[in-house]
């Protein structure tokens, strides 16, 4: 029997605090019927590496938070449901909460994912979520 591995993928403003990243992800897992504690990880850009508001979300969540640089990130274009011009000119990728998501997802799991819903967004963020089998689990 396999468990799913679920990573959520965020993108956010700059400044964006914690409290609204947890909002969205919150809103996010509740709208798959899922917790916190089914997740493995978040994933944004590595554009998004000095974004305070995703590393106290990170420590406070206590989960792994890991970054996809511009070129990972392009390679997932055409499998985003939503494509923001705004994002691929200032980070490279059409879509950051989804494209990160998916590639973590790939990368932790080594088998292909799948986005479990459209994106979700705030007035300062994105989150969407990613799902991949994962090793069995005895």
């Amino acid at each position: 029997m396999t468990k799913p591995l679920y990573i959520a993928g965020l993108g956010c403003r700059r400044g964006c605090s914690m409290q609204q990243l947890l909002e969205l992800l919150l809103q996010a897992l509740d709208q798959h019927h899922l917790n916190i504690s089914d997740l493995s990880a978040l994933a944004s850009s590595s554009h998004k590496q000095g974004e305070s508001g995703l590393q106290q979300l990170a420590m406070h969540l206590q989960l792994p938070l890991l970054f996809a640089s511009a070129e990972q990130l392009s390679a997932y274009a055409e499998r985003l449901t939503q494509h923001s011009p705004l994002s691929l000119r200032i980070t490279g990728s059409a879509g950051v909460a989804q494209a990160s998501a998916l590639a973590l997802a790939e990368r932790l799991s080594t088998r292909r994912a799948e986005l479990i819903g459209e994106r979700l967004n705030s007035a300062n963020a994105t989150c969407a979520i990613a799902a991949a089998a994962n090793l069995e689990i005895p």
